[in-house]
């Protein structure tokens, strides 16, 4: 639900979220006679059905009219902006063999600037980092330094690949990434 916090879907989210609480409050209270005695028994059901209408929305709705479309939904010939900056993985080195189960991910980004707001008014210099094991995203991250969790990982070689994308989450045209193979060993 609070993924990156701060962009407008999360900040409809919370609101949403605590307006579950006031309205599921006000209509519990009325239920245990604790309080609200003009509110009559029916309204307070009715209060409880519309806090859980709003917890189970909150999770979906906000960002289904504002979040970021995923990249399939993007129209064909859809353009993207075009970065300047380079991106590039100083560790693991290639080759690296990694035991146990966190990989340290150090990062070098210029002409970019990492912003940890989502939002739509995407510029060529600003945006977050995906990073991505074996093709899958296993992190969205607004640094350049992290650590990855291996615990899931089969011993073998592994790709990591780093990419920066624009605030809204979606690739730059062309795609700003690097990639490197590193071997995970038994612990």
């Amino acid at each position: 639900m609070i993924a990156h916090a701060g962009g407008q879907d999360e900040s409809l989210a919370i609101v949403m979220v605590f307006a579950g609480i006031w309205t599921g409050w006000i209509g519990w209270s009325r239920l245990r006679d604790k309080g609200f005695p003009r509110v009559p028994v029916v309204g307070a059901w009715g209060l409880i059905a519309v806090a859980a209408v709003l917890f189970v929305t909150s999770t979906f709705v906000p960002r289904a009219l504002l979040g970021p479309k995923p990249i399939a939904s993007l129209a064909p010939g859809t353009i993207r902006p075009r970065s300047t900056a380079t991106l590039s993985i100083t560790e693991p080195t290639p080759g690296m063999h990694v035991t146990g189960d966190e990989l340290t991910v150090e990062l070098n980004l210029e002409g970019g600037t990492i912003v940890q707001a989502t939002t739509t008014n995407v510029t060529p210099t600003t945006g977050h980092i995906h990073l991505s094991l074996d093709g899958s995203l296993v992190s969205m991250t607004y640094g350049t330094d992290q650590i990855v969790d291996l615990s899931g990982v089969q011993p073998g070689t592994h790709t990591l690949t780093a990419e920066f994308v624009a605030a809204d989450h979606l690739p730059f045209s062309p795609r700003v990434q690097a990639s490197v193979e590193f071997m995970k060993s038994k612990s």
